[in-house]
């Protein structure tokens, strides 16, 4: 008989533990918008419990953004964590993952000049580091795409008020059962305008130098750990990132001075997307002492093939995926079996009901007939 070869485990799915972060796998699903909170209330729907309990195989579900200030909002049926009633939807929401074994964390998303007025209370302009408006594609409103305006510069003092709006959301998060939260930092949104040279003219002390442009993610981080402790805080970046018209001159420099900024605080992880230019995976690992999650974000949602070998190369501790998840509710499960992965419907991802949401089946479910999938 030949020789049967022990093959090595697949590094995705060994569990994970260090600090707060206890995982069953190295699986993490990615944050991605899926606009079905109510947009009046900004309550997320009674399916948001249905669809992330779905998921709870993941080693550790990070949520879609969730607004910190309603001026933060950036498009329809985008929800919040500012009320009591917010609180209270999204404790059903953790209720449910943590009865089927799993960690969930909340994304704290601030969009900055990517919004509109359509969008805002009252009608108020976005706000950003500085007066830069986005020339190039509309933006998706609840009156279908719009042209981008001129956003209001921040003042000093509102810019420390964000700082203020995000402690206290990640003080709401934690009182409706997060394990933890994470800092959006990346695609183009408010805090990755500040650190950009070209959407960051300020000259006040959040601008006018690669600190100064650093200075409100590294305040917004420090207000939050100090708020919940910072074993319970994510930061996701995403260097060198192009998207929403971003230009970083420097995207080594200003990464690297992040990290080095951050990394005494002893932070749950910092989750890199990389998608420029840029190798920041490889750049910023050695800088890194704590839990590095990575992500890839290309025109084709990335394989597994693609994340075990990120793992094996020890360039991150997790992999986060985000499209595979809309479609594969047990994609964890799935990769374990070697099973085929159903395909999102792309015209669904966003808005909308049960369908595209939480009607995708998991392996061996039942179907009407009582045959198996």
């Amino acid at each position: 008989m030949p020789e049967v070869v022990p093959q090595p485990p697949n590094p995705l799915l060994l569990p994970y533990e260090t600090g707060h972060l206890r995982l069953r796998n190295r699986i993490a699903m990615a944050p991605m918008t899926r606009g079905r909170a109510d947009d009046t209330t900004a309550v997320p729907s009674p399916l948001t419990r249905t669809y992330y309990a779905q998921r709870a195989g993941a080693g550790l579900i990070v949520t879609e953004g969730l607004w910190p200030h309603p001026l933060g909002k950036g498009g329809p049926g985008i929800p919040g964590l500012v009320t009591d009633e917010h609180v209270a939807a999204w404790r059903e929401v953790t209720r449910a993952v943590h009865a089927e074994g799993g960690r969930i964390f909340a994304q704290l998303w601030h969009v900055g000049r990517m919004t509109h007025p359509v969008t805002l209370p009252d009608g108020e302009l976005p706000v950003a580091p500085s007066a830069v408006r986005i020339t190039g594609e509309p933006i998706f409103t609840r009156d279908g795409p719009l042209d981008h305006v001129t956003p209001r510069p921040l003042a000093t003092a509102e810019a420390e008020a964000v700082i203020a709006a995000f402690a206290a959301e990640a003080r709401n998060a934690i009182r409706a059962g997060f394990d933890g939260v994470e800092v959006h930092g990346a695609n183009g949104y408010l805090l990755q305008q500040f650190l950009a040279e070209n959407t960051n003219l300020r000259t006040d002390r959040f601008g006018g130098s690669r600190n100064g442009r650093l200075r409100l993610v590294v305040e917004v981080v420090e207000a939050i750990a100090a708020e919940i402790g910072p074993e319970r805080v994510g930061l996701r970046i995403s260097p060198d990132n192009p998207e929403n018209e971003i230009a970083e001159e420097d995207p080594q420099g200003t990464y690297r001075a992040l990290a080095g900024a951050l990394a005494p605080l002893g932070l749950a992880y910092l989750h890199v997307i990389e998608r420029g230019a840029y190798g920041a995976l490889a750049d910023l690992r050695p800088l890194w002492p704590g839990t590095l999650i990575a992500n890839f974000n290309g025109p084709e949602p990335t394989t597994r093939r693609a994340g075990e070998e990120v793992l094996e190369a020890g360039l991150a501790d997790l992999f986060s995926f985000g499209r595979l998840f809309i479609s594969n509710p047990d994609l964890p499960a799935r990769f374990a079996a070697g099973a085929p992965l159903n395909r999102h419907a792309e015209h669904l991802v966003y808005g909308g009901g049960a369908e595209g949401y939480t009607d995708y089946p998991a392996l061996e479910a039942p179907t009407a007939e009582g045959a198996r999938t």
